[in-house]
Parts: C-alpha cells; sequence; structure tokens
C-alpha cells in the first residue's frame, strides 16, 4: 500500500528522504543542476507545429503551459510522432491530444534525493518555482513558473560529472 512505500512518502512530503547509505549528491539541491529554461508550447499548438518545433530545436518534450500560467502536462516527440502515424491523432489536432497530463513537480529547493525518488517512477520531472501574486483587492493565489524539465540522464550527467574523489 502507499502508506508504506517509502517513495510515494517522500514524493508526497509525509517522509524526509533519509536513506542508510546516501550517494555523495543525496542533499544537494536541484537547482545546482544548472537546468535551461525549457521550450513551452501553448495548448493550442498543433500537433504538426508540436513536432515541427521539437524537431528545429532539438527538443524531444516539452511542458503545455496555458496562458494563465497553469502547467498542463508534457509532450514528447516520439509520442506526438507515433500517436499520428498510428492514426489516433491528426496533424491538426491541439497537442493537448497527446499531452501527459501526469508528472511530478519539484522545486528547485528540493534535493537530488527526491527527485531520485520521482525518477523511479516517472521519465520526467518539471522544476517549478512557486511565487504568490496578489490582486488589487488584496486576494492573493499561488502562480507556478516552469524553470525546466528533469529526467534520469541529467541527474545521472551531473553525478557523474561531479562525482567525489
Amino acid at each position: 500500500s502507499k502508506f508504506v512505500n517509502d517513495q510515494w512518502m517522500i514524493k508526497n512530503g509525509f517522509l524526509n528522504d533519509a536513506q542508510e547509505h546516501k550517494p555523495w549528491w543525496w542533499n544537494i539541491k536541484v537547482q545546482k543542476l544548472n537546468i535551461s529554461a525549457p521550450l513551452i508550447l501553448l495548448p493550442e499548438v498543433s500537433c504538426q507545429k508540436a513536432i515541427e518545433i521539437l524537431q528545429e530545436k532539438g527538443c524531444d518534450l516539452a511542458p503545455v503551459v496555458a496562458e494563465s500560467g497553469l502547467i498542463l502536462g508534457m509532450v514528447t516527440l516520439s509520442n506526438t510522432l507515433s500517436s499520428v502515424m498510428d492514426g489516433n491523432v491528426e496533424f491538426s489536432d491541439p497537442v493537448t491530444k497527446v499531452t501527459y497530463d501526469q508528472f511530478s513537480k519539484i522545486s528547485p529547493e528540493d534535493s537530488l534525493g527526491k527527485l531520485s525518488c520521482l525518477l523511479e517512477n516517472d521519465h520526467f520531472a518539471i522544476v517549478v518555482h512557486e511565487q504568490t501574486q496578489f490582486t488589487g483587492n488584496g486576494s492573493s493565489s499561488t502562480k507556478q513558473t516552469v524553470l525546466g524539465v528533469v529526467t534520469s540522464m541529467d541527474l545521472f550527467t551531473f553525478a557523474n560529472r561531479n562525482e567525489k574523489k
């Protein structure tokens, strides 16, 4: 069950990411990965245009974010191409038809250990920064900004490049 699964407990903030034999990088913050800002697609972008943009920019994946800032999910080049080729979607369909809407979010202040736990079940995590924004009447809401997308390869590359002697 989920409540005895350490990865689920860590992912959902019920357990610190304590581990008996932690790698040297376990407590380093996600922000140390030096993630670059991702290409972002709006939900009305067509599948054909998404394929063209991802190929032109040399990207495998991109977050789909509404103009309001709401993160809708992630689109991958391979899934978009295969969905079109299989006839499940048309080139003219909006990219939201091939968007993965289940994804993990992580803060730049979270540890690489927590990221590692997320990446055990997910192919990627979206790095988000949360800000509080206020309206003219004083009410507030939290807005998330996508800072980047990280994969297991990003974590592996960081650990391998910076391995302690």
